[in-house]
């Protein structure tokens, strides 16, 4: 099992250990992910103001969603920064299993991993998403390669921008719309441009090659066009912040 080759375990603890780990687990790696958006989105509308907030602004539950989506992946960019070197070892030994096209094997493995609570705050728990990913794009074991240092930089400058924007959303009368437009713009361009920068990286280099399109299309495009579309929505709702002279785009 995935659990059995990572790292993160230790190997000498055997099969017993691991057994036993699994029947610890409350969560699989992927129903984690899915714990934190549904908890932080709930608590997040629950705070809305008004009652009929979810059904009449779709923009503000859609930049809720990705705020905190993105807070989410941002720690995991921070632990792709802190844990390279696990991550470069990770990969190695996943691609001797996943390699030669088993590669939606390799990330249903990970999806399914069983984890403990202690996993919850293992970086490098989440350190595995980026040794996983780099059986689709190799760049991600390789600290000198723009890929590395876009999301390790968005990691460490997003989540700030994210949570004013959530407070905005929360509390519009409570902020500054100048100072909330300027961050919206300047941040959200950055994750926009640097996808749109990552993905001119990925076909320059033809990092497609050995792998069909259709893998291509829903492993590096649709999770990667993620960050143009809503990043794409928020600038828009701060162009309108700073045109109407006040956050009623939100209301």
């Amino acid at each position: 099992s995935l659990v059995l080759n990572s790292p993160i375990h230790n190997r000498k603890r055997g099969h017993t250990s691991s057994y036993n780990r699994e029947k610890m687990s409350l969560l699989t790696w992927s129903s984690a992910i899915v714990f934190w958006i549904v908890v932080t989105c709930s608590i997040s509308f629950a705070l809305l103001p008004g009652q009929n907030r979810l059904r009449d602004s779709p923009l503000v539950v859609s930049l809720i969603f990705f705020n905190n989506l993105n807070i989410f992946i941002a720690i995991c960019e921070i632990c792709l920064g802190y844990h390279i070197m696990f991550i470069k070892e990770d990969y190695r030994q996943r691609l001797k299993k996943y390699g030669n096209g088993r590669q939606w094997d390799g990330a249903f493995d990970l999806l399914k991993m069983p984890i403990s609570i202690p996993d919850l705050f293992s970086g490098r728990n989440w350190a595995l998403m980026w040794s996983t990913y780099a059986l689709f794009d190799p760049s991600y074991q390789n600290h000198e390669s723009f890929g590395f240092f876009i999301d390790v930089g968005n990691g460490w400058t997003t989540i700030a921008p994210c949570l004013y924007l959530n407070y905005a959303m929360v509390y519009p009368e409570n902020v500054s719309h100048l100072l909330l437009g300027c961050v919206v713009i300047a941040s959200y361009w950055q994750m926009l441009y640097g996808t749109l920068i990552y993905f001119l990286s990925f076909l320059f280099n033809k990092r497609y090659e050995g792998h069909n399109l259709l893998s291509i299309f829903l492993f590096v495009g649709i999770t990667n066009g993620i960050w143009i579309i809503f990043p794409s929505m928020a600038i828009y709702a701060a162009y309108c912040i700073l045109r109407d002279g006040d956050c009623r785009i939100f209301l």
